[in-house]
C-alpha cells in the first residue's frame, strides 16, 4: 500500500509560480515501477485529472488548460514527484493531489491548497 504526502501548496496572485511536491512511500510500493499523476479539486466540483507521468519519466500528458503553464516531473531516486505550475489563474484554485498511476483513479495523498487571487 503506498502513502502519500503533497506538499508546496499556498497562495498566488495571477500570473504567479507554485512547486508542488510529493513523497511516496510505502512496503512494497515500488516508485520507480509507478506512473504517477496530479489531480485537483475545486471547491464544489468533482476530481480533475491535471497531468500524468510515465515512471521513467519520459512521457506525460497534461490537461488542455494546463498545458504550456505546468510541468510535471520525478525524481525516482527521491520517491518524488513534483509540479511546477506557471502562470497561475484565478480557476487553478483546488486541493490539488498526487495519485498513483495514470489518470485519477489511483491511491491519493491528502492533498495540499492552492488558492490564486488577486
Amino acid at each position: 500500500q503506498v502513502q502519500l504526502v503533497e506538499s508546496g501548496g499556498g497562495s498566488a496572485n495571477p500570473g504567479g509560480s507554485i512547486r508542488l511536491s510529493c513523497i511516496a512511500s510505502g512496503y512494497g510500493f515500488e516508485f520507480s515501477q509507478n506512473a504517477m499523476s496530479w489531480v485537483r479539486q475545486a471547491p464544489g466540483k468533482g476530481l480533475e485529472w491535471v497531468s500524468s507521468l510515465t515512471a521513467d519519466g519520459s512521457y506525460s500528458k497534461s490537461l488542455d488548460s494546463v498545458k504550456g503553464r505546468f510541468i510535471i516531473s520525478r525524481d525516482n531516486a527521491k520517491n518524488s514527484l513534483y509540479l511546477q505550475m506557471n502562470n497561475l489563474r484565478v480557476e487553478d484554485t483546488a486541493m490539488y493531489f498526487c495519485a498513483e498511476g495514470w489518470g485519477k483513479g489511483g491511491t491519493r495523498g491528502p492533498g495540499t491548497q492552492v488558492t490564486v487571487s488577486s
